[in-house]
C-alpha cells in the first residue's frame, strides 16, 4: 500500500512539473516570445491607463518642404472663368506649390577607365598606366552595388537568391550568389583590424553583457555569441557553446570588469565579476508564483520589482535597500522550506533531481552577490537586456533567410554584423560604412567610449 501510495505521489508530481511546462512562455521562463500564443502578454511593464501613440507634450513630425528643388514643373491655368473671361489673357499673380518627393530612377552608372599606352623609343618596352587598386579586372562592379548587395544580405537578413531579385529590379545589376558570397568574405577580411581594435575597446568596459543562441551551418548546430556594450558590438560563431567559444572571441577570459549573463554555468568560470539578469529572475519567479503555487515566489518578485523602480527612480535610500537585503535572505529562506531537498534515488548515481523552486532558490543564495549587484555598483543595470537587443537580429537572420552554407560562412557574416552593430550605435550611417569597405577607406567608429 505504501509502495502504490509513493508510486502515486511521484506522477502527480511529474504531472504538475509536465503541466507546468506547457503553460511555460517567454513571461514565465526563457523561452522565446515567438512561441508566445497570441494573446500572452509578452512585457513585464504595467498599464499606466494612459492612451496609446503620442503623448501631450510631444512634438511631431511631419514632411516639410524643400528649400532647394531639382525640378519645377509649371502649371499655367487655363480655361474660362465663371464669368466668362479667357484664363489665358490674364497674367499670373503668383503661384501656389506643392511637392513630391521621390527617387531617380535608378541605373548603373558606367564608368571607362581609359589607361594610356606608351612604347618606349629607346628599348621599345611597352608600358600602360596604373589601373586604381578597386578596378582589378576588366569589367566589374563598383563598391556601391558591392556595398547594397552586403547590406542587404547581412543588415536586412535577405537570403542571396531574393538579394540578387532585388539589385536587378533596383538598377539592372544581376551578381550571382557567388558573387555576393566573395563580397561578403572581402569585407570580413578588410574588417580584420576592425574586430583587433574592438576586442582591445571592450577589454576597457567597466561593464560587459554576453549572450548567446543556436544557429545551423550546414545543417548542424553552432552557436552565435554576443559581447556587448552601449557603443560597442562583438559577434562570434562557434561549434560549441561553452568556454572554447569564449576563448576563441579572446574578450571574456581575459574581461576583468563586470559582465552581465543570465547565469549560465559557463560564464562563472570566468575571472571576471558577475551580475545576473533581473528580468530573467522576474520570469522565473513568475512562473513558479502562477504554475508551482510558490507563494514566496511570488512575493520575492513583487518586492524585486519595487526596489527596482525605486532604484530607476532615485528614490532608494541605504535603509531601504538593507530592508530589501533583509527580506530578501528570508524568502529564499522561506522557498528553501518550501521546497526540502529530494531524497536519493536509490540505485541512481550522481545528484538527485530537485524541484525548480528549489534550484532557484540555491542559485539565488550561491550569488546573491551578482543577484544584487545593481544594488550597489554605479552602472551596472538591471538587467541583460543589452545582449538581448544585440543578439535579436541573429534570430532573425535565422527566422528569415536559415542558416549558412559553411562554417567560414557564419564567421564572416559575424565580422560583419560586429561592424554593422557599431556603427548603427554610434550614429555612423551604416550605409557609407558598408560602401567605404569596397573603397579601402574604411570608416572605423569610437573605440574609445
Amino acid at each position: 500500500m505504501r509502495e502504490l501510495e509513493a508510486q502515486v505521489a511521484q506522477l502527480l508530481g511529474r504531472l504538475r512539473d509536465l503541466e507546468a511546462r506547457l503553460a511555460q512562455d517567454s513571461t514565465t521562463s526563457s523561452q522565446p516570445p515567438s512561441k508566445n500564443k497570441p494573446w500572452v502578454p509578452k512585457s513585464e511593464r504595467q498599464k499606466t491607463g494612459r492612451s496609446s501613440g503620442a503623448q501631450r507634450g510631444h512634438v511631431g513630425k511631419t514632411l516639410k518642404m524643400a528649400e532647394h528643388v531639382d525640378e519645377v514643373v509649371s502649371l499655367p491655368l487655363t480655361g474660362y472663368c465663371a464669368c466668362g473671361h479667357a484664363w489665358e489673357s490674364v497674367s499670373a499673380q503668383g503661384h501656389v506649390a506643392r511637392q513630391v518627393m521621390d527617387l531617380p530612377e535608378l541605373r548603373l552608372q558606367v564608368t571607362e577607365y581609359r589607361a594610356d599606352v606608351k612604347v618606349c623609343p629607346g628599348c621599345r618596352h611597352r608600358q600602360h598606366a596604373s589601373f586604381p587598386d578597386d578596378v582589378p579586372g576588366r569589367v566589374q562592379y563598383g563598391s556601391r552595388v558591392h556595398g547594397l548587395a552586403v547590406s542587404l544580405n547581412a543588415a536586412h537578413f535577405i537570403p542571396l537568391e531574393r538579394t540578387t531579385e532585388i539589385l536587378e529590379a533596383l538598377c539592372g545589376a544581376h551578381p550571382s550568389e557567388g558573387t555576393i558570397v566573395l563580397n561578403l568574405q572581402l569585407a570580413a577580411d578588410r574588417l580584420i583590424d576592425f574586430e583587433t581594435q574592438l576586442k582591445a575597446a571592450l577589454l576597457n568596459q567597466p561593464v560587459l553583457h554576453a549572450d548567446e543562441t543556436g544557429s545551423k551551418v550546414n545543417g548542424k548546430l553552432q552557436w552565435m555569441h554576443v559581447v556587448s556594450c552601449a557603443q560597442l558590438t562583438l559577434d562570434g560563431q562557434h561549434s560549441q557553446r561553452g568556454f572554447a567559444a569564449l576563448e576563441a572571441m579572446n574578450v571574456l577570459p581575459q574581461f576583468k570588469g563586470i559582465l552581465m549573463h543570465d547565469a549560465w554555468s559557463t560564464s562563472f568560470k570566468l575571472s571576471a565579476k558577475h551580475a545576473l539578469c533581473g528580468a530573467h529572475l522576474l520570469r522565473e519567479l513568475r512562473g513558479l508564483a502562477e504554475h508551482h503555487a510558490q507563494v514566496w515566489a511570488g512575493e520575492l518578485r513583487d518586492a524585486l520589482r519595487l526596489v527596482y523602480h525605486q532604484q530607476k527612480d532615485g528614490t532608494i535610500t541605504p535603509d531601504l535597500v538593507i530592508a530589501f537585503e533583509q527580506q530578501f535572505d528570508a524568502l529564499l529562506d522561506a522557498g528553501l522550506k518550501a521546497n526540502p531537498p529530494a531524497p536519493p534515488v536509490p540505485g541512481r548515481r550522481g545528484r538527485t533531481k530537485q524541484t525548480p523552486g528549489r534550484n532557484l532558490a540555491l542559485r539565488c543564495q550561491q550569488h546573491r552577490e551578482a543577484v544584487l549587484r545593481f544594488l550597489h555598483d554605479e552602472g551596472v543595470p538591471f538587467d541583460n537586456n543589452q545582449a538581448e537587443r544585440d543578439i535579436r537580429p541573429w534570430c532573425v537572420k535565422r527566422k528569415v533567410s536559415g542558416g549558412f552554407r559553411s562554417k567560414e560562412g557564419g564567421q564572416h557574416f559575424a565580422r560583419i554584423r560586429s561592424d554593422i552593430s557599431t556603427l548603427h550605435k554610434q550614429g555612423l550611417n551604416v550605409w557609407h560604412g558598408l560602401v567605404s569597405v569596397f573603397r579601402s577607406e574604411i570608416i572605423m567608429p569610437s573605440f574609445c567610449c
